[in-house]
């Protein structure tokens, strides 16, 4: 909102009022809340999945081996601001179980905003054979993970929700519902 409807507001009485100096654009694409009803095409948020294993840049393979047990193949490196720095596979974690993850990690990988269109993305994940992109805030935030198959399942219309699953050699784990 501008400097001047917001000094509006607060001069009809409003207390709490807010100048988000750096515009809608960056709300959208941080994924905060919006108004309105108009329909909208299908956007990244709308398939991405916030259960994501993540570590810190000082875990070790052993402990991101326990975090990668189930379905994930890839867990996010995130400093304590959940910025993230790096990702792992699990292709790359090697046999030594105490070594750091910040020298197996590939640093910086690429990242999407949870407002872009979700139909474009998906078509460019497919035609690079890309399985998955991270999804951030403008200010490297991780808000979750975009799982290329899961898009497609949106895009075609199936439900995106998600279920509490149990496992076996782990307390459970949110899936999508199928």
């Amino acid at each position: 909102m501008s400097p001047r409807a917001a000094c509006r507001l607060e001069a009809l009485g409003f207390t709490r009022v807010y100048d988000y100096v750096d515009g809608i654009a960056d709300w959208k694409a941080a994924s905060l809340p919006l108004e309105g009803t108009k329909d909208q095409p299908p956007r990244v948020a709308d398939a991405t999945r916030t259960d994501v294993p993540t570590c810190q840049p000082d875990a070790t393979v052993g402990q991101v081996r326990a975090l990668l047990a189930n379905e994930w193949d890839v867990c996010v490196v995130v400093d304590c601001d959940r910025v993230v720095v790096g990702r792992l596979r699990r292709s790359t974690l090697g046999k030594d179980d105490g070594a750091k993850v910040d020298v197996l990690m590939e640093p910086g990988p690429g990242t999407v905003r949870p407002d872009s269109l979700l139909e474009p993305l998906v078509d460019r994940l497919i035609r690079r054979d890309i399985p998955h992109v991270l999804v951030t805030t403008p200010q490297g935030e991780l808000l979750g993970v975009l799982l290329r198959d899961e898009a497609k399942r949106l895009l075609a219309g199936d439900s995106p929700e998600q279920i509490w699953a149990d496992c076996e050699c782990c307390p459970g784990r949110w899936t999508t519902a199928i």
